[in-house]
């Protein structure tokens, strides 16, 4: 039997209570479907204070159809995007980026996650030559599937740089929030601020049930959006339970605090598992996870306690999440448990 709360995935967390106070409230009488409601009105209104008021969101049920539909809209079949080989897009969403975008995604290696101007400079070439893909956009996480985080000086950095050549700068923001507030920055700052021309801003991982977000800073880029939205079978017919989640959320700080919370577990997680002998904690903890190797041995007596990840089977690398919701109990308990079982 697996303790209650794991380190798997803050996609596994529960539901703050605040959150699910918005739902109950917006469950109230009818309101017009597919966002044309107050509560979608309201929420929008928190994104531009937020964002900027050049902001204009789309409301999308999963993280997996914010990327990929904000990707579509930018971009022709003919086009190419390039990512970190670790990202989201790459990895963990089944192809969907190359199936209903028809674009070819160009994965770039890296050692934390991040890429830069240096990193993707040999990916852009044939502008203009009919036998290759066109270079069109460059897609990063905030923070990385390693945990890691851009700074605002990287985000703006690559964002002038690609910007030469009339590509697009995407944004993975599913974890934004932790990002946020490791840098202690405003939403701001790291997207409209620095560059970033679309952005997949979620608030599933911090303490929402469910519903994301697709913002364009330039209007320009979101002029058929809502075409591509319900072509992409991401219109809620009730978008007031995805929207009033959303108003709550980016309401008196409470994306804060979650985020907050989790990357502060995050950080005693890493106090208390770094200086066992036999674990190797393998990226900076910035954000609200924890990368480690340890022994495959003790990896699987682990896993029969507490449920979580292994991010790469032949270095024994394991990856350790935390949560809104995780306790220091939970941290206590389990980095005994992995000092008792690596030992």
């Amino acid at each position: 039997m697996k303790h209650k709360r794991g380190f798997a995935s803050d996609n596994n967390s529960g539901i703050h209570p605040d959150i699910l106070k918005a739902i109950e409230r917006a469950n109230t009488g009818h309101v017009i479907a597919y966002g044309d409601d107050p509560y979608t009105e309201r929420a929008a209104v928190k994104i531009k204070e937020h964002f900027g008021e050049e902001a204009e969101v789309f409301f999308v049920l999963t993280g997996t159809a914010a990327n990929v539909l904000g990707l579509t809209a930018l971009t022709d079949t003919y086009n190419s995007i390039i990512c970190a080989e670790t990202a989201h897009i790459n990895v963990d969403e089944c192809g969907a980026p190359e199936r209903f975008s028809g674009c070819k995604l160009i994965p770039v290696e890296s050692r934390d996650g991040k890429i830069s101007a240096d990193s993707i400079r040999r990916h852009l070439h044939g502008f203009g030559f009919e036998h290759h893909s066109q270079p069109k956009i460059v897609s990063v996480s905030q923070p990385t599937e390693l945990g890691t985080v851009y700074t605002t000086d990287e985000i703006s950095q690559l964002a002038a740089y690609i910007h030469k050549y009339n590509m697009l700068l995407h944004m993975d923001g599913a974890r934004l929030s932790n990002a946020a507030v490791s840098l202690g920055v405003t939403f701001r700052d790291m997207t409209a601020g620095a560059g970033v021309d679309v952005l997949s801003f979620g608030g599933t991982k911090n303490g929402m049930l469910f519903g994301e977000s697709v913002i364009f800073f330039n209007n320009k880029l979101a002029s058929d959006f809502r075409y591509i939205r319900k072509q992409g079978m991401q219109l809620a017919s009730k978008m007031r339970y995805i929207s009033a989640q959303f108003e709550v959320f980016l309401s008196d700080d409470l994306w804060k605090k979650n985020a907050l919370h989790a990357n502060k577990m995050a950080q005693l997680l890493y106090n208390e598992v770094a200086g066992i002998p036999g674990v190797t904690v393998t990226q900076e903890v910035q954000a609200n996870s924890v990368f480690a190797i340890l022994p495959r041995e003790a990896i699987k007596k682990l896993q029969r306690e507490y449920f979580f990840y292994v991010w790469d089977e032949d270095k024994h690398e394991v990856r350790w999440m935390t949560s809104f919701d995780t306790t220091e109990k939970d941290i206590y308990d389990f980095a005994a448990l992995v000092r008792e079982t690596v030992s």
